[in-house]
């Protein structure tokens, strides 16, 4: 059995085996944007080499993100439930196979399986590993530490995936497929050495089935709807047909919360304003850069006539930005709080959004590309990990995984809902019979697009500025400040706060502790 984490008050100081347990984390979630970003660079080799339609190609890509975006509410509650080290675990062994499976078929069909199946692993492997970090970092400057390296993991392994499809898919895109398998399989060998124990909820009164089956069948319906709607018609019976049984399923779905004894989701963390906040802003984030990210690889690859790498390359500062930041953003956070970072994070984003509204159809990439990327990953070495930091901040061990799987499915489903949109904008005017600056000028209202949803998180992160910790402190569950350090192997400690006398005791031992400058 492995030995419980005791985690040091200090942030200088971490042991060999802590740092390794952060390392196979960031693995996992380095894994999972590599993935998203590689499959994108080799779709056309395998078209080619499959003979698949344009309509069956998508689903390579729609695949993943039904199977992520669907399941995780249910993997982020799963790892609180069954154990967070279980269930990080054994998600990463089905990702491995996947991954292997992925690179070995010779069907379509079999393809869009292997991506599904990897969505849904990472549908679990992302929540739980979340929450392995809040519970064993303290909350405050060293989390802070720990979520800002993690996230930036992510910011770097999508960058990367850019630059290693476009070298690999020279040689076989079968190579972007494996290249996860060998990874996972390193970090699952560590994981099994390094990644502490942790306790499971007890589940006396029985799981939440019905909460779990209505909940994954809405986020599976939705997402499946938006990423059809563009091809289907926004207007059309089926996408219509199909949100509203997506909204009977969710009301079904809310009825059921609120009268299960173990939820899938509490409902109580949904009147936080900081959760909410971090929600809508994770989904107007993820989704304003999916569709930038889209446009610009169109705009470079099928005006400008670049390659593949050429445009990897291209998107490559931003993701060093975020690299070589990743050590800084805790120590910014602690000092000016999350709501001031995001808020900063979302104006430069949306500077460089506008500005990048200037191309034509010669641009010179130091004056007019450039200065976008840099300020993009700027933005997002900003807001990525102090969103996450927010999401987490305040809730009790024992729902953390059910907050990150929130959180990630914001992301997710904020991503297909905007880049659908985004979609359906730029393909309005249609796709044929158009020259190069017909072509260009169509791209422009997807920008724009892309720019006013940024816009909108950030005026959403503004309503945060004026909002007192003490008033989301009775709404989000948390205990009394913990003198010695936490360790996995700890039982929970008792949910404060959730209704009627426990909410006022939990609002006087807010009131009566001072606030720490990340949480103003």
């Amino acid at each position: 059995m492995t030995t419980p984490i005791a985690v040091p008050d200090t942030q200088e100081r971490w042991s060999p085996r802590l740092w390794g347990t952060l390392l196979v984390l960031c693995a996992a979630m380095f894994l999972d944007a590599l993935d998203v970003s590689m499959v994108g660079v080799a779709l056309p080799s395998i078209a080619t080499d499959l003979g698949l339609s344009t309509s069956t190609l998508q689903w390579i890509v729609s695949g993943y993100i039904l199977g992520y975006g669907g399941l995780l509410l249910l993997g982020g509650r799963a790892a609180d439930l069954l154990g967070r080290r279980r269930v990080f675990l054994i998600a990463l062994a089905v990702f491995a196979l996947a991954s292997l499976l992925g690179g070995l078929v010779d069907s379509g069909p079999l393809l869009i399986a292997s991506r599904f199946i990897k969505g849904l692993s990472a549908a679990f492997t992302a929540p739980a590993g979340l929450s392995i970090i809040t519970t064993t970092f303290r909350e405050g400057p060293q989390r802070n530490r720990a979520l800002s390296i993690y996230t930036t993991c992510a910011a770097t392994g999508f960058s990367m995936g850019l630059v290693l499809s476009g070298l690999l898919t020279e040689v076989s895109w079968r190579l972007t497929m494996l290249l996860p398998a060998p990874i996972a399989l390193i970090a699952l060998i560590a994981g099994v050495k390094l990644i502490p124990r942790s306790s499971r909820e007890d589940s006396g009164k029985g799981y939440d089935l019905p909460g779990a089956v209505t909940g994954t069948l809405s986020m599976l319906l939705l997402v499946f709807t938006v990423v059809q709607a563009p091809e289907a018609g926004w207007t059309s019976a089926r996408t219509l047909l199909s949100f509203l049984a997506t909204a009977a399923l969710l009301t079904v779905f809310t009825t059921i919360e609120r009268r299960s004894a173990h939820p899938l989701i509490r409902l109580g963390v949904l009147r936080s304003g900081s959760q909410i906040r971090a929600n809508l802003g994770a989904a107007f984030f993820f989704g304003s850069y999916v569709g930038f990210q889209f446009l610009v690889t169109q705009y470079m690859q099928s005006l400008l006539g670049w390659s593949a790498l050429q445009t990897a390359l291209a998107f490559l500062p931003a993701g060093a930005l975020v690299a070589l930041s990743s050590t800084k953003i805790g120590s910014v956070v602690d000092r000016f709080g999350t709501p001031r970072v995001i808020a900063t994070g979302f104006s430069l984003l949306v500077i460089a959004y506008a500005l990048f509204l200037r191309i034509d159809l010669s641009p010179s990439y130091a004056a007019v590309i450039l200065p976008s990327m840099l300020l993009l990953g700027a933005a997002c070495a900003l807001v990525f990990p102090s969103l996450n930091i927010q999401a987490t901040n305040g809730v009790e061990d024992h729902e953390q995984g059910m907050v990150s799987g929130l959180l990630n499915t914001s992301i997710q489903v904020g991503g297909a809902i905007f880049l659908a949109v985004v979609t359906a904008v730029v393909t309005a005017g249609g796709d044929t019979g158009r020259s190069p600056q017909q072509v260009l000028d169509s791209f422009r209202p997807g920008l724009v697009v892309v720019t006013v949803v940024a816009a909108g998180g950030l005026l959403i992160t503004l309503t945060g500025l004026r909002t007192r910790r003490r008033q989301d402190s009775v709404l989000v569950a948390r205990s009394a400040p913990r003198r010695e350090p936490y360790q996995l192997g700890e039982a929970a400690p008792p949910l404060v706060g959730t209704a009627g006398s426990e909410a006022g005791r939990a609002g006087r031992e807010a009131a009566a502790t001072p606030p720490r400058e990340a949480d103003r």
